[in-house]
């Protein structure tokens, strides 16, 4: 049961983008083609879930054992960004079209906050490894949900005519709040 209590929390109620506002810049950078917002959605989930079980392993078994927890950021960070690496030269070799579109949003997953975020609340919230796994992996989820929908609403708002002065930036950042809006109708539902 808590584990589905912590998908629905990740994924509905603390949405990582549209609740706690982690991964904004990806958020809006991609979210012009579904296509885009859906490869980096899987780059995202692929590096979050992996860092975060990496992460929590070298913080259990080897920061906090030696009393090295002051260390904790930067060896997250360093695990982030080998993995990004990975993903890159994984998503250049099997969609060369993706890596092309992602262009150079691919390499900003290693500076996403909400990669490193949910790297440090798994030590702060005190989850065990599969809880960590499950938070990690749900908040991916969340992540491309949010990133999906916004991505649609933007491609069908490129088909209307919209006022010189929201063209662009303006009508996204207010179709974001708009979006933040209508997941705060999750909260109360599990209570974290």
């Amino acid at each position: 049961m808590i584990y589905i209590t912590i998908f629905i929390a990740a994924v509905f109620v603390n949405n990582i983008v549209l609740s706690q506002f982690l991964g904004i810049c990806p958020f809006l950078g991609v979210s012009k083609k579904i296509s885009t917002a859906l490869g980096m959605s899987g780059g995202v989930a692929f590096v979050l879930t992996l860092s975060t079980l990496i992460t929590w392993l070298i913080f259990r078994y080897l920061l906090e054992p030696f009393e090295l927890a002051f260390l904790q950021t930067i060896s997250f960070i360093l695990v982030i960004a080998a993995l990004v690496q990975l993903v890159e030269i994984i998503i250049k070799k099997i969609s060369q079209p993706l890596y092309q579109a992602l262009g150079v949003y691919l390499p900003l997953i290693s500076t996403n906050c909400a990669i490193l975020g949910v790297a440090i609340l798994v030590i702060q919230k005190e989850y065990n490894l599969l809880e960590s796994v499950v938070f990690a992996f749900s908040t991916a989820i969340g992540f491309g949900l949010a990133l999906v929908l916004f991505a649609g609403i933007r491609e069908q708002l490129s088909r209307t005519k919209i006022p010189k002065g929201m063209q662009g930036t303006p009508i996204a950042l207010l179709v974001a709040g708009l979006l933040a809006m209508a997941f705060m109708g999750f909260s109360g539902i599990v209570k974290l």
